[in-house]
């Protein structure tokens, strides 16, 4: 079984719910972050709400293609895990390509089928475009590039990929977590 990520349509930037864009949801004292290579803001692309937790992933933008964002460990890109109570809209550094243009809800939608995006595998469903899958198995479009923990050295659990949210190079982004360590990573493959 795959959850789908549907266009929901437009959303409140601080909405508690499963969107590309907007604001952040994070703890008090979260520092937004900043590439590793670049020293600029990070763009802010996804929330992703699960049960228990949140997990929210920025890239780097200031300089489309300079800054390695494809790779989870060059600093190019940050993702993180909150617990998802107690969470507040992050202030918005003045500087830097911080945000989307757009912001929209990631639907879910359960359907029959192993994994999303081989061969284009699904248009619209119920007329509305989709955006990627949460959970389920990642389809790569290169090699399998399933980061470790950073603390503890174990695979990390696969929470979603997305397409046609954000600069992407014509490929998918995959988020991925570790729930014991709660730490999480991202990357992108065309």
């Amino acid at each position: 079984m795959t959850t789908l990520l549907l266009h929901g349509g437009a959303a409140d930037p601080a909405a508690p719910v499963s969107r590309a864009g907007g604001l952040p949801l994070v703890p008090e004292g979260f520092v937004w972050p900043l590439c590793a290579e670049c020293e600029g803001a990070m763009q802010f692309i996804a929330h992703l709400d699960r049960a228990a937790d949140v997990v929210s992933v920025f890239m780097c933008q200031n300089e489309p293609g300079l800054c390695q964002e494809w790779d989870p460990a060059a600093g190019g890109n940050r993702a993180y895990v909150f617990p998802a109570e107690g969470l507040l809209p992050a202030t918005v550094p003045a500087e830097g390509e911080t945000r989307l243009d757009e912001v929209s809800v990631l639907t879910a939608r359960p359907v029959e089928a192993e994994t999303y995006g081989e061969e284009d595998t699904f248009g619209p469903v119920d007329g509305k475009d989709v955006l990627g899958q949460l959970g389920g198995e990642p389809y790569w479009l290169q090699e399998d590039q399933t980061p470790d923990c950073a603390d503890c050295g174990k695979e990390m659990g696969f929470v979603a990929q997305l397409d046609q949210v954000a600069n992407f190079g014509g490929g998918y982004a995959y988020a991925f977590a570790c729930g014991g360590c709660l730490r999480a990573a991202f990357l992108w493959q065309c």
